[in-house]
């Protein structure tokens, strides 16, 4: 699907909401320009082009050194967002107010998942492409730039919301028998959505108990990893191996990719969540989580076990440590009820005692 993509956007067809309907109707488009036409003196406005003819010229130019799903984003924002607000306008005449006008407008737009407006997040993404946009088109047409003094809107911070190790094996023992395999491996791997829908089975190394990670899927095709950094080996431990193992006898015959539908294509994880994951922890009475959050488990699980953090951000596909202890480090004490105990012994081994003869007055 990519690639048909692709071939639309070079023939200047391309339209979002042909290829993603379910997208295009659960997040509403700007519906109407948002700057009323003004005759235009300006002879240096007069030179500029119209906003939607430059974003075309903007896509073909620097979109050669984009990952295909990134230049699927940034096509559907143009096509829902940039155009109905601003393509018929000139880009030398849009202003500052012009842009907080189009922020808070998107304030106003539905979200996804039964949410009543965008994120603040969501909206940041959205607004951060315009600031490069209008940064080469201030250059190129000698006008400032009004996308200055444009801070990001405030994120919340991302609550993480692991599942115990009892929640788990409740998830694995209850789930359906045909996605037992695939949740034991998410959960007991750290591995992203993206990286265990795509897994084949080349990847799959049993002599060596390892997964390779080295591609991903993404809208259905295979694309590469989300970093340099997610290129890892991953250690199978029992449980993934034994999972594997079986899965091996239910698809490895008949499809590449490890966990696959009856067409031997790799499952498709908003239907898959939708249909077993939310309906599974609602039958359960857990809070209902993303199914990212297995990931998160996974993290929380080795560090509670005490692993190495050097060993866990490899497994994990981080560069290093800092998002680890980041993301995760107010787990660990309740975890590994680690609270200050391992200092108290290491000080009890040295033989440091209170009342010594030779403490410093």
């Amino acid at each position: 699907m990519l690639l048909q993509i692709e071939s639309e956007i070079q023939l200047g067809r391309f339209r979002y909401e042909a290829f993603f309907p379910e997208r295009h109707a659960t997040e509403e488009p700007v519906s109407k320009p948002l700057i009323e036409q003004q005759p235009i003196l300006d002879p240096k406005i007069l030179r500029t082009p119209l906003l939607k003819d430059f974003l075309e010229e903007w896509l073909a130019e620097t979109s050669i050194g984009w990952r295909r799903s990134y230049l699927v984003t940034i096509r559907g924002n143009v096509d829902k967002y940039y155009l109905p607000a601003f393509g018929n306008v000139r880009v030398g005449a849009i202003t500052r107010a012009d842009l907080l006008k189009f922020r808070s407008s998107l304030a106003k737009v539905s979200g996804r998942n039964g949410n009543a407006t965008l994120s603040a997040n969501r909206i940041n993404k959205i607004m951060d492409p315009l600031r490069r946009i209008f940064e080469e088109a201030a250059d190129r047409y000698d006008f400032t730039t009004p996308y200055v003094r444009i801070k990001p809107l405030k994120v919340p911070k991302s609550d993480v919301q692991p599942f115990t190790l009892q929640e788990v094996k409740l998830i694995i023992d209850s789930v359906r028998p045909d996605f037992r395999n695939y949740y034991t491996v998410r959960f007991f791997t750290g591995m992203r959505t993206g990286e265990i829908d795509g897994l084949k089975w080349k990847y799959v190394d049993f002599d060596r108990r390892q997964i390779l990670v080295r591609e991903t899927v993404v809208y259905g095709e295979d694309d590469y990893t989300k970093t340099d950094a997610s290129q890892r080996d991953i250690a199978m431990s029992q449980p993934v191996y034994d999972a594997l193992q079986k899965q091996y006898l239910a698809t490895g015959a008949m499809s590449e990719y490890v966990f696959c539908n009856l067409q031997g294509l790799p499952i498709e994880h908003n239907n898959v969540t939708k249909r077993v994951w939310y309906p599974l922890l609602s039958v359960l009475g857990l809070e209902r989580r993303r199914p990212y959050q297995t990931r998160h488990t996974a993290a929380t699980l080795w560090l509670a076990a005490g692993e190495a953090p050097e060993w866990i951000a490899r497994q994990m596909g981080h560069a290093n440590t800092e998002m680890l202890f980041k993301v995760y480090s107010r787990y660990v004490p309740n975890l590994t009820r680690r609270d200050g105990s391992a200092f108290e012994q290491l000080l009890k081994t040295a033989q440091i005692q209170k009342g010594d003869e030779h403490a410093t007055v």
